[in-house]
């Protein structure tokens, strides 16, 4: 049990690690300026192809379900997470964010009658705490308006996340990850073009290849890791795994970027990963969501 346990934690990390390379792959491949169109790239294509393999459509109350969530798991979040990336220095927008765990937790207890525990406030602090020595730097200035967005990105990324866990779908992990995806990138769509106007008229063959990773690896992929991991293993344990994201984007800046790795950021770094260790140390609990009834039967495709 443990080990299947295990298996399941570090197929889940494999997201928020590789979510951790989107800033490279922005800043190397995709064209300037656009973050929103990049999330319409990212999301709509790969919840297209995900609804196709599956040939899956939501039914009866899915329909506003999976728009609810792809609001909050993948559209309102990334318009929260690019307005406060450009209101505030990054070290500030990536600390503020960290506190989505604790927030998960709080959200888990109202909603599915999760105990919050010492452990995972005390993680909770520490994986703030790192993150700020990973990325904060000094002399940052504040925003309002961009720490305001911070908030929000954490707060519905951690109400997607409760929220996807109460609602446990009849449907296989791919149709409603595509599900979200395909709802997300269609709300994404207006605010793009009202903010960053029409789609360049011209792509470069690494824009291109940019735009692929990101939908295919970036999305498709890594999100239904995700929310796989979420089927199987408690929300609070899920949403200390996104820490990992500043982490990688740390590493990868140093190793392909040349910037400098200074010893307060690996001491962050090392902070981070005990964090989230300790809180996937935590043993599993019915919820009152589980135990309001039997789980649904699973269809040809659950394993899938």
């Amino acid at each position: 049990m443990l080990r299947h346990r295990l298996g399941i934690v570090l197929l889940t990390a494999l997201a928020p690690a590789v979510w951790g390379s989107t800033y490279l792959v922005t800043t190397e491949l995709l064209p300037p300026d656009r973050p929103l169109l990049a999330g319409v790239l990212r999301c709509l294509p790969a919840g297209l192809l995900l609804v196709a393999l599956t040939r899956r459509l939501p039914r009866g109350d899915w329909w506003w379900r999976a728009l609810v969530l792809g609001a909050l798991n993948i559209a309102l979040f990334q318009a929260l997470l690019f307005v406060a990336a450009y209101r505030l220095p990054g070290g500030i927008a990536a600390t503020v964010g960290a506190v989505q765990p604790l927030v998960t937790a709080a959200l888990s207890a109202a909603l599915l009658g999760e105990r919050i525990t010492l452990r995972t406030v005390l993680s909770g602090i520490a994986g703030v705490a790192g993150v700020s020595l990973l990325v904060l730097r000094a002399g940052a200035r504040l925003d309002a308006v961009g720490l305001a967005a911070a908030v929000g990105s954490a707060v519905v990324m951690a109400a997607g996340l409760v929220l996807a866990k109460r609602w446990v779908s009849p449907a296989p992990v791919l149709a409603t990850t595509g599900w979200q995806l395909t709802a997300g990138g269609l709300l994404l769509v207006p605010a793009a073009l009202v903010v960053e106007g029409a789609p360049p008229s011209h792509l470069t063959g690494t824009n291109v290849l940019g735009y692929l990773y990101l939908s295919l690896i970036g999305a498709a992929l890594t999100y239904v890791l995700w929310f796989r991991g979420l089927r199987a293993l408690p929300p609070n344990s899920v949403s200390f795994l996104a820490l990992l994201s500043p982490v990688v984007a740390t590493a990868l800046g140093w190793l392909v970027l040349g910037q400098d790795l200074t010893p307060l950021q690996v001491l962050g770094a090392l902070v981070v990963l005990g964090s989230l260790v300790a809180a996937q140390r935590q043993r599993p609990r019915a919820t009152a969501a589980a135990q309001a009834g039997p789980a649904p039967k699973p269809s040809v495709h659950e394993n899938v």
